[in-house]
Formats: C-alpha cells, structure tokens, sequence
C-alpha cells in the first residue's frame, strides 16, 4: 500500500463522499444451511438446496457492475479501495460450531462501522461470515499506520452456540403469518444471549445513532453500542411489517 496521508473522519451518511470501501464479489459462496440463514433463500430460487461457489457467470456480472461503480466514484474524485478476498470455499470452525462454507466480501456496510475517527468490526450473526473481518485487516492496518488519529476496534467476537437462536425460527413450516407475528412482538431469530449486532443496522446522524432491532442486530447488541459510544445517543428502531 502507498504511503499516502489518510484521514479517518466520518459521523453522518449524507456529508459529500471522499472516500469508500467498495466490496468485491470474487469467491463469493452461498452458506450452508445454519440458524440465522435456514429459510432466508427465496423457494423460487435456483439457489435452493445448493451451497459452495456460485456461478461465474454470477460472479462475473456482479464484479462488473462493482468496478463500474467503482470507477464511477473515481471519476468524481473519491478515493475508492477494495477488500482483499479469502478462500470463502472452505469448512471453518470454533470450538462451538462447524460451518461448510464462508460468504464472500461483497457487503463492507455490514462488518465495519465507522463513528468519527474509529472503525469498529462489528460481531456478525451469521457463522459463515464470523472471519469476514480478515478481508478488512490490510485496508484497517493501512490506515492505523497513515494516519494518527485512527482508532481499529472490535466488538467482542460472539460464540454463536445454538443458545444464540431459537430453533426452526426460518423453516418453511412455521409460515409467514406466524412469523409476521412474531416480528410484530419483537420476538426474532436471535435470542439474547450475547451482543449481536451487524453495522448495516446503524444509521449515523452526527451524535445520534439509530439502530434498528432486528433479524442480525438483538437488543443486548444495541446495549453494547450504547455502553461503547458514550457520547452519543442511540435510538431503537423496529420494522415490525418486516419478516
């Protein structure tokens, strides 16, 4: 990487746009079956019942049309940078829980939040995603070292154990009455056994967040934003006609 100077500097999502972290889609997967993802697959698709790489055709189009918007940015003078892909197609595992496949690198919005001068990796829900942060590292790294005032911080890594969801919550024989229902409670996937939270979930607004309740982000997770953002206030918000 250059040695070029950058700043860390980022509090709303509406300020004009100098610089982004744009995915890539190369080697991107679709998950085996696991709690958080089990009925999220539409039944009309050709995804149904299928794991491991997609298509290259797939993949092909969707960096495509990556790199054309990245390049669109560039031509406007904002600075553009990409993540560095693993090997998505491979078993990963903790002491808690095995997993066939990874996801890709396609989303940055969903791992790292940046709140002024830090950039923190949020905990994932998903299991195939829990080492998507490592496609992160170089770009994190890079401007820890250029720039002074940045701060690399990490949520606590969640163990993801069978006591984070309620069991069935996505199969297709609940049905989606039931489960709009349930959404209408507050009663999702993920229980609230540990903080969990993704940073899509995060909308910035200077010195407010707003933090929407949901199927990736628990309350104990909205909690932890809460305690680590001190000066900030974070509301709760929640789409209840979501399911």
């Amino acid at each position: 990487m250059s040695k070029e100077k950058i700043i860390v500097n980022s509090w709303n999502e509406w300020d004009p746009l100098k610089h982004v972290i744009v995915g890539k889609a190369d080697g991107t997967c679709i998950p085996a079956p696991e709690p958080a993802l089990d009925g999220k697959v539409p039944e009309d698709s050709d995804m149904r019942g299928k794991l491991g790489p997609r298509t290259k055709d797939a993949i092909d189009k969707a960096n495509q049309l990556l790199d054309n918007f990245s390049n669109l940015l560039e031509k406007k003078g904002i600075k553009v940078d990409r993540p560095t892909p693993i090997d998505f197609n491979q078993p990963t595992s903790t002491p808690d829980w095995k997993s066939k496949t990874m996801f890709g690198c396609m989303p940055p919005r969903d791992v790292i939040l940046t709140v002024g001068n830090e950039m923190l990796e949020a905990t994932m829900s998903y299991r195939c995603r829990w080492f998507e942060y490592v496609c992160y590292r170089p770009l994190l790294k890079h401007y820890y070292n250029s720039d002074p005032n940045m701060r690399h911080e990490s949520a606590p890594k969640p163990r993801l154990t069978d006591e984070d969801y309620r069991k069935d919550y996505l199969s297709d024989k609940i049905g989606i009455p039931k489960r709009l229902e349930w959404t209408e409670k507050k009663f999702f996937v993920t229980t609230e056994e540990e903080p969990l939270f993704d940073a899509a979930d995060v909308l910035r607004f200077g010195k407010d967040l707003v933090v929407q309740h949901g199927f990736t982000t628990n309350l104990k997770g909205i909690d932890w934003i809460k305690r680590h953002y001190k000066e900030h206030r974070v509301h709760t918000v929640n789409f209840p006609g979501d399911r």
